[in-house]
């Protein structure tokens, strides 16, 4: 395989890890709110529910970062995949602002 077809896979890959980290943490997160709040008041149920949509979505970028540090240090992303973004031209082509 080359570059780009493994940049692709470990895209799809990665996206799908974090959407499964985030519905893992949701999950666990709204289990946490039943025991401690067994019986709260509709305002304060949707107010806990949003709050634990948020912290799972944090707390799911989080541990992707971490997971993907973890990954690069591994392997040379370099060797294996295709840069996605490329760095602009920096050579004197450009006008300049004063």
């Amino acid at each position: 395989m080359n570059k780009k077809v493994n940049t692709a896979l470990f895209m799809l890959g990665a996206t799908l890890i974090n959407i499964v980290l985030m519905l893992v943490l949701l999950v666990l997160l709204i289990l946490l709110i039943g025991v401690l709040f067994p019986e709260p008041s509709s305002s304060l149920a949707q107010i806990l529910l949003i709050a634990a949509f948020l912290l799972s979505l944090a707390g799911s970028f989080g541990l992707y970062t971490l997971l993907v540090k973890f990954f690069s240090k591994k392997i040379d992303m370099e060797k294996y995949f295709h840069p996605i973004f490329k760095p602009r031209n920096r050579g004197g082509g450009g006008r300049m602002l004063r």
